[in-house]
């Protein structure tokens, strides 16, 4: 069967199986990549067990992959923009399956980290293109709904990746959690090249220079976080790392301003929704996945559960997504995301809230459900309305590199929450006693509430109301005439 027509950035004209299978494939994918995130930590316990190692070798488990997810995900959009999206996108599905199995067949800790980081650049392919190719076909007024679907399957995954991770390491072994990626990739590849149309951006010249600026600077600094718990947040080689990457992002921002082809053009942040969802984005991403890596180890270590029931303890947080999300972007479409969002960022502080409340060595898991379906329905609110906010905050053509931006700063926040709540809990608690264990719990939790509640404030402080933007050549800050200024941005 032949391929599809290559598209420009937008095909209003689509059918309904183009949309329907673009739905498909690009949830899959991010599925993969979304659980990928998360799904070790149930396991974490176990491979503790197995090769060793104390909590900045278990933080290394999950920053592997988070780190070159982060610091490659312009890059991943740049590429697409200027080789085609479908192209890079089926690249990042085939890297990231191939080093799945890598993943699976390691046998140290070091094979397992280096096959995590390929894993990351796969991902780094698939999160931000798997966006753009859906504007590609979805009408504008119905992306809302669309990226409540992608959103649910990415929130689905996020708060999944414990059950699916603890499943399969008690009934296989932690190695399987990886095999799980393999059959999936294999069955996405055919349709993917089958059915989805293709497209580029409006440049057709690399940024090389500004690339590299770019990842070398999100490399500096995502690296000095996740180093942060081993060396100390103000030895040399972390402030350095803090140093030198914040001055690669500052070169970066010199060359993108003088370069008559740039990778991201900076009139991106005179858009105040683009600028204030990439910074709340970056906030709850930290409060959430720091959250959930502590977590899911007080269900096995301290609660007593196996990493399969740990996973099923944590099914009303998991299933919440699925019922909230297509909901809310529905929802988004008729009242705008901004209401939405502030929704989701508040029963997620107010659950973060309420578990470290009522923390304790030998509380009841019935007591922790209301909490953990409140943070669920948080995400969900969270997630669903942002891609449409983010794309519709820039012109239709240059989607693809506006969702690299949003997705590099949710992975930096995910890893920074990791990175300062493993901190807290190190500097308050430890794993020798249950009690331990919960005396640096309860910090780390209230920390992630802070984060959730500034970025309910940064939302607060963005744009109450659409913003009127020139349309047609791209030169404000708002999309083209294919996709009105700031439309689905509802803020």
């Amino acid at each position: 069967m032949a391929s599809p027509p290559q598209t420009s950035a937008t095909a209003p004209g689509a059918s309904r199986a183009a949309i329907v299978w673009t739905l498909i494939l690009t949830s899959a994918a991010a599925f993969m990549a979304a659980l990928d995130n998360l799904v070790v930590t149930t396991a974490l316990p176990v491979i503790r067990e197995d090769i060793g190692g104390g909590i900045s070798a278990l933080e290394w488990f999950v920053n592997g992959y988070t780190l070159p997810f982060a610091c490659l995900l312009l890059l991943g959009a740049a590429l697409g923009d200027r080789f085609g999206r479908r192209l890079l996108f089926g690249i990042g599905v085939a890297v990231f399956t191939a080093a799945s199995a890598a993943a699976a067949l390691a046998g140290s800790s070091g094979q397992l980290i280096a096959a995590r980081a390929v894993q990351g650049t796969g991902a780094a392919l698939i999160m931000p293109l798997g966006l753009t190719l859906i504007s590609a076909v979805v009408p504008p007024g119905r992306r809302g709904a669309a990226f409540g679907v992608w959103g649910a399957v990415q929130g689905l995954a996020i708060a999944g990746g414990p059950l699916v991770g603890g499943t399969i390491t008690e009934h296989l072994s932690w190695e399987w959690i990886f095999w799980l990626n393999v059959p999936i990739g294999l069955a996405l590849l055919p349709p993917l090249f089958l059915r989805l149309p293709e497209s580029k951006g409006p440049n057709d010249r690399l940024d090389l220079p500004g690339t590299a600026l770019a990842s070398a600077g999100l490399f500096g600094i995502v690296f000095a976080i996740v180093r942060g718990n081993d060396h100390g947040w103000t030895s040399a080689g972390v402030l350095g790392g803090f140093l030198l990457g914040g001055l690669l992002l500052a070169a970066f921002t010199a060359w993108e301003l003088r370069t008559p082809h740039p990778m991201l053009p900076m009139r991106f942040f005179r858009s105040r929704t683009f600028s204030t969802v990439n910074a709340v984005s970056l906030l709850t991403l930290a409060g959430m996945f720091g959250s959930i890596f502590l977590l899911t180890q007080f269900l096995q270590l301290i609660q007593g559960y196996s990493p399969q029931e740990a996973g099923v303890r944590m099914l009303p947080w998991t299933m919440m997504p699925m019922v909230v999300s297509p909901l809310a972007g529905t929802l988004s479409d008729r009242v705008g995301g901004r209401p939405v969002v502030a929704a989701g960022l508040a029963s997620m502080a107010v659950a973060m809230g309420w578990l470290a409340l009522i923390a304790e060595p030998d509380i009841s898991y019935p007591s922790q459900v209301p909490a953990l379906m409140l943070a669920g329905a948080g995400m969900a609110m969270f997630f669903a309305p942002t891609g449409a906010m983010v794309m519709g905050a820039v012109p239709a053509a240059e989607q693809g590199i506006a969702s690299g931006v949003n997705n590099a700063l949710r992975e930096i926040g995910g890893a920074l929450g990791i990175a300062v709540l493993a901190a807290v809990f190190s500097a308050q608690g430890g794993y020798e006693t249950p009690q331990r264990f919960t005396d640096g719990l309860v910090p780390a939790l209230w920390v992630a509430v802070a984060a959730l509640v500034v970025a309910e404030a940064v939302l607060f402080l963005g744009p109450r109301r659409p913003a009127r933007q020139r349309s047609g050549d791209g030169n404000g800050d708002g999309p083209s005439a294919a996709v009105p200024a700031e439309a689905g941005a509802g803020v």
